[in-house]
């Protein structure tokens, strides 16, 4: 039996960004801190280049765990943004889940720290009340690669789909003439070899037109 590709819609698609809170980083050890900082920082401007719906969501940002990283809170300043006073699984929260479902959005794109509890408990629930969930590894974090991997299975296993933050960019994109130019800038500001590829195809396109 061939599944079936469930492909990512911008016109279908929210963007949960779940406790990236200074504190709850510090246990990310399966990413160095500034490839990690890099991949959170460009799954948040995906979600602002194509203008996706997001949420944002703190656990218990005023003890160890830490605000909300800044930059994320620059991009979407008017998002909606649920401090959880002590629910560990987002879903358990009314206000992060009314949110959601006030999006009007069936996919589910999300990330957090950390990833087998922030991520995994949240992406369950929503599967099981029919979202399709799509996983951003790369953007998520957590103790180490055994725990990583034991997360990733658990969740592809009950149907979330595991993608990094550069296939969510093309899948949303679809085709290059939607906005080369834009989505070229932001993939080459966080990818420095797809900057090197875009200043070799410029300097192409610049002789070919002298």
């Amino acid at each position: 039996m061939n599944a079936k590709y469930k492909k990512l819609n911008k016109d279908d698609a929210a963007l949960l960004l779940v406790d990236h809170q200074s504190g709850l980083i510090s246990l990310v050890q399966d990413f160095s801190p500034s490839d990690f900082k890099n991949n959170v920082i460009a799954l948040a401007d995906i979600g602002k280049f194509f203008q996706l719906p997001t949420i944002l969501t703190t656990s218990f940002d005023e003890g160890p765990n830490g605000p909300l990283v800044p930059e994320i809170l620059e991009r979407f300043p008017d998002a909606p943004f649920i401090h959880r006073p002590g629910q560990i699984n987002a879903w358990d929260n009314e206000d992060f889940v009314k949110a959601v479902k006030a999006t009007g959005r069936r996919q589910l794109i999300i990330a957090g720290v950390v990833t087998d509890v922030c991520v995994a408990f949240p992406t369950l629930s929503a599967l099981e009340e029919g979202y399709d969930v799509f996983v951003v590894t790369d953007a998520s974090g957590t103790f180490n690669l055994t725990t990583q991997q034991s997360a990733w299975n658990r969740m592809s296993q009950a149907g979330a789909q595991l993608v990094n933050w550069f296939a969510v960019a093309c899948e949303l994109q679809r085709d290059w003439r939607n906005d080369m130019e834009g989505l070229a800038t932001l993939l080459s500001n966080h990818l420095p070899n797809y900057r090197n590829l875009m200043t070799s195809y410029s300097r192409l396109q610049q002789a070919r037109n002298k």
